[in-house]
């Protein structure tokens, strides 16, 4: 899209003191540790592109706030990598580089802002080279510490990092299956058929690159079958559109972006109890009640 399409959905340019007004509007504030799915085109004609929302973010969370974006590694080998000719295997094996923190790029299908965060001033990136996450701010090195290897997802992880400090989930223009958070509720999850996957990946280990074996649910093709019970559409959306509907999380606008704000501990036991009941039998949505 060009920048004078861009200008128009946006109603003029999109400045750093026009999005931190429409972010408080919708309710981040001062001292929120916050996770961040942004689609950059929703929003408009952002003058300044990422680091005029990133400027903005940290002007209303403060410095004893926290952003956290999903990486991943772009140029990670491809989990079917086994299944290659051994010839070309061989030759991956020899020299593909290993999983560096501070240079491997993060996944292009995340946008444009994790790769412009993980550059940011004083940016922590968690040490998992296929799961990894960034954050900057004041709870950065706590979020991304000690990674777990297998169950990147899972205890331990940086979601469940988010989750525990009270954190919540910001949607900027993007869609509500990018919740990446419901991977987490994915792994505590008690229900059957729960799919994982094995993998091997190079990683740096006192400087030396090794190829490490890695074992997680599997998140790119889904950790359950949810075709009984969402036949069509995204299963994170569904679970999104009803979280919403009980009560969880808000709507808002953020210059041209239809964006969403949801309680990271509400997202984790919602997901779970939706899991739960649908896919395995329980009643793990009665207890979530989202007050008056």
């Amino acid at each position: 899209m060009d920048e004078r399409a861009l200008l128009e959905r946006s109603g003029g340019p999109v400045t750093r003191t026009r999005l931190a007004a429409d972010l408080r509007a919708l309710g981040l504030a001062e001292g929120d540790t916050v996770m961040l799915h942004t689609r950059m085109s929703a929003l408009g004609y952002v003058a300044g592109g990422p680091p005029t929302l990133i400027t903005a973010l940290l002007d209303v969370v403060g410095g004893d706030g926290t952003l956290m974006a999903s990486c991943g590694w772009n140029d990670a080998p491809p989990y079917d990598m086994d299944e290659w000719p051994e010839a070309w295997q061989r030759a991956v094996r020899a020299e593909h580089p290993a999983y560096d923190p501070e240079l491997s790029e993060a996944d292009h299908n995340n946008g444009r802002l994790p790769e412009a965060l993980r550059r940011w001033p004083g940016a922590v990136r968690s040490r998992h080279p296929d799961a990894s996450f960034a954050a900057v701010g004041a709870a950065a090195g706590e979020l991304m510490a000690d990674h777990p290897w297998d169950g990147p997802h899972g205890p331990g992880s940086p979601l469940a990092r988010l989750a525990e400090r009270g954190g919540r989930v910001l949607l900027l223009g993007a869609p509500l299956d990018t919740i990446t958070l419901l991977h987490h509720a994915e792994v505590l999850a008690e229900a059957p058929g729960k799919r994982y996957v094995d993998y091997e990946q190079p990683i740096l280990v006192d400087g030396r690159r090794e190829w490490r074996r890695f074992h997680d649910i599997d998140s790119e093709n889904g950790a359950f079958d949810y075709s009984p019970v969402v036949p069509e559409g995204e299963p994170f959306t569904v679970i999104a559109e009803d979280m919403l509907a009980a009560g969880f999380g808000v709507r808002g606008t953020v210059a041209a972006a239809r964006s969403h704000l949801f309680e990271a501990p509400e997202v984790v036991r919602f997901g779970v109890g939706w899991i739960e009941e649908k896919l395995g039998g329980r009643s793990g949505l009665r207890s979530l009640d989202p007050g008056p």
